[in-house]
């Protein structure tokens, strides 16, 4: 291992103050990263971690080579991203967020075909239906389903529309009929999607008519799988993104509601940081994600 490799692991073991946890990190086993961190010691002939059971922590000789080196380490790494970079070459990290329903469904096919064309870039994917503070929790990427993007701190690229339907088991329409209109829909038990404790209105419109309706009933969730097997269990009808319910409505387990009427407008959206330039490795994965995500803008 070179030398500024040793270097890398011995800050990660100090900013963790483990070697199990910086084995952890950097993906290696921790008989590794003590034999490392061993070498640069005999190599540098100083202490610079003292050991016991319970943790891990700098001698004064390790805090002072710590804070020397720790920014050399940073720039010599940045320089190697930048010259890869400018060959073309993505590597690093990318941190991203998706909704758990649209990770499931499309990124595993993303993530495996990107990975086979970018080896050196690691991709973390965390997946909650919750809208995350991507400058905060420090994400490179959010992607989201959604309305229109309210948050002006961040910059959003809107990908395509992403068609939703509203939907009821074929068991639950023989048994209560289909609902004629909008207003009807209070006469029928449905499945609201719920984020933060806020209601959810569905707004239809038809030809100039435009209605809203506000859902109420005996359940509802944040996930639209979770919504969209409850629907499959007779509990109601409910309005979720096509890609979700697209191979039931196929096979006839589900039902379309109200066809005639067009539902309000959601997006599929790529969200980033307020970056002055995205970096390579993020603006690689976004062009790719966007060509390998036209099946669901297209159901």
């Amino acid at each position: 291992m070179g030398e500024l490799e040793s270097i890398r692991v011995f800050l990660t073991v100090a900013e963790l103050e483990s070697f199990a946890g910086a084995a952890r990190r950097l993906g290696m086993t921790p008989a590794s990263v003590t034999r490392t961190v061993a070498a640069l010691e005999d190599k540098l002939d100083l202490q610079l971690l003292v050991r016991t059971t319970r943790q891990v922590s700098l001698t004064s000789a390790g805090a002072l080579y710590a804070a020397r080196v720790a920014p050399l380490a940073e720039g010599l790494a940045q320089v190697v991203t930048e010259t890869r970079e400018a060959q073309g070459m993505t590597t690093g990290r990318i941190r991203i967020s998706a909704p758990l329903s649209l990770g499931l469904e499309v990124l595993p096919t993303v993530l495996s075909q990107f990975a086979t064309l970018h080896p050196q870039t690691h991709v973390a994917v965390h997946l909650s239906d919750s809208f995350v503070d991507i400058v905060d929790e420090d994400f490179d990427l959010a992607i989201r389903v959604s309305g229109p993007p309210s948050d002006t701190s961040t910059i959003w690229r809107k990908i395509c529309k992403v068609p939703r339907v509203l939907v009821a088991s074929a068991e639950y329409i023989g048994a209560n009929g289909q609902p004629k209109s909008p207003e009807e829909l209070t006469e029928f038990s449905c499945l609201s999607y719920q984020s933060d404790a806020r209601e959810e209105i569905w707004e239809l419109s038809k030809n100039a008519v435009q209605v809203k309706h506000k859902v109420t009933g005996a359940l509802s969730a944040n996930n639209g799988d979770l919504l969209a097997q409850l629907a499959l269990n007779g509990e109601g009808i409910t309005l979720l993104p096509r890609f979700i319910v697209a191979r039931d409505l196929e096979a006839g387990r589900l039902v379309q509601v109200l066809p005639e009427w067009e539902i309000s407008e959601i997006w599929l959206t790529l969200y980033y940081p307020p970056y002055n330039q995205l970096p390579l490795r993020v603006a690689a994965f976004s062009d790719f994600f966007e060509q390998h995500v036209q099946t669901v803008c297209s159901l």
